[in-house]
């Protein structure tokens, strides 16, 4: 209020001023009280004008952007500028504050992996991230304001939203890829919602492969088993002749190693699932795998088939020696095993122009029909399933060659043709391969 007296002092001075020079003009046409009032009055309506030029600026400022100081006038005015400015300037830093929050807290929910979708009380769209935009295939500035049920037209995702219910989320098909998406809605504020969406395909992908993998496993040993529970009753109970035992224990004997591989390949799959990735510092001779490998291979055959190996003896592989020979091996023993008496089974190791190693299994065997060829690599995936049977395979011997390649950072090449046999290409990258003997390296 300091404003307050020097104000009603500044008024009462100059009607007083006024009042004399009114009194003294007055004088001389012999009327002097009206010249005081005249006097009075009129310097009173000049300081009012001069008050109300002052208010006028203040309030010409107020109306514009505010953008620079407001008028810096002593006295009321003055008093009322600064404390006008002042408030605006805390707001004005206040709203500046909150926008960064706010743009911190959009960034953050930006970055998460999920879908943020925010709906008003119409179920119109406020914001959404960019996950939620790729999930329900919305554009995050065209589709504002607009109602999420006229875009999202999925019959499971618009009952969700309309019954009010949102104790669990929903599983919704994803429109954009054909996968499916987890959706949860949770209220907040006056009506508004948050909508967040997680793409579960995969995971979705892995259970079911998981519970397939269960049955596919569980139905592998069942067979086994009940052929030697059969076997066993078979001895227990019917009187059988020392040729007829000597089948039933050699039948047995089938099946139990059957069992055996069984568990061992599945041992193999579940260590590589667990386990680091090779070192890319050891190096294995590919010369000693291709000899190990050739020993079991012969063995294998028999002497039924023409097997060639054809490895440099100065090439190497970086990785776990054990898996690289898994890996090399399951091919071969399936061209051996696929390919019919007197045919032939080529194995050899080439470079390739970018460097990489290529370890090629080449058979003229029964071949695979191309539909085939995409799923080779899954579990228990075969062919025929009585001739793997047969052949005593496992169904998860290219399983476990495409988990070595991935875990070597190679890939494996397929090519197939029913009558025509098999080529099998184990690639390797070039940081995996190296030679001894830099005179005789093949890519110079």
């Amino acid at each position: 209020m300091t404003w307050l007296l020097p104000r009603i002092v500044a008024g009462v001075l100059a009607m007083l001023a006024g009042g004399a020079a009114g009194y003294l003009v007055g004088q001389r046409v012999q009327a002097p009280l009206l010249g005081v009032l005249l006097g009075g009055g009129l310097a009173v309506a000049i300081a009012a004008l001069a008050d109300s030029l002052r208010g006028a600026r203040l309030v010409r400022w107020l109306r514009g952007a505010q953008q620079g100081p407001a008028p810096r006038d002593a006295g009321l005015w003055g008093e009322v500028a600064y404390r006008i400015e002042r408030a605006i300037r805390l707001r004005e830093m206040s709203a500046a504050q909150e926008r960064i929050r706010l743009s911190q807290f959009l960034s953050a929910i930006e970055a998460s992996p999920n879908g943020v979708l925010m709906l008003d009380a119409n179920d119109q769209i406020d914001w959404c991230n960019s996950v939620a935009a790729d999930h329900f295939g919305l554009d995050p500035q065209r589709d504002r304001r607009q109602p999420v049920t006229n875009l999202v037209r999925s019959p499971v995702f618009v009952s969700y939203l309309q019954a009010g219910r949102f104790d669990e989320p929903v599983n919704v098909p994803n429109p954009r890829d054909g996968g499916t998406l987890s959706v949860l809605v949770r209220p907040y504020g006056e009506g508004m919602k948050l909508v967040l969406s997680q793409d579960v395909t995969e995971r979705l992908r892995a259970e079911q492969m998981r519970r397939d993998f269960v049955a596919n496993v569980s139905h592998e040993i069942r067979t086994p088993l009940t052929v030697l529970a059969g076997f066993v009753e078979t001895l227990a109970k019917l009187p059988l002749t020392e040729v007829e035992r000597a089948r039933v224990l050699e039948l047995m004997k089938q099946q139990t190693d059957r069992m055996q591989t069984l568990v061992s390949d599945l041992l193999t799959l579940a260590q590589l699932e667990g386990s680091p990735r090779p070192p890319a510092d050891r190096w294995v001779s590919l010369g000693k795998l291709f000899a190990q490998i050739e020993g079991e291979a012969r063995a294998l055959s028999g002497g039924r088939h023409r097997i060639a190996f054809d490895a440099p003896d100065a090439a190497q592989l970086a990785g776990a020696e054990a898996e690289l020979q898994s890996a090399i091996a399951n091919v071969v023993h399936n061209a051996v095993r696929y390919t019919p008496d007197g045919g032939s089974v080529d194995v050899r190791f080439a470079l390739r122009a970018d460097g990489s190693g290529v370890v090629e299994v080449r058979d003229s065997g029964i071949g695979i029909a191309p539909e085939h060829v995409p799923r080779l690599t899954e579990r228990f995936y075969r062919v025929d399933g009585s001739r793997s049977r047969e052949t005593g395979g496992t169904g998860l011997g290219l399983s476990i060659v495409k988990h070595v390649l991935q875990r070597h950072g190679g890939e494996l090449e397929i090519d197939s043709e029913p009558g025509k046999g098999s080529r099998f290409r184990l690639v390797f990258p070039a940081a995996r391969v190296r030679y001894l003997e830099p005179a005789v390296d093949p890519r110079r």
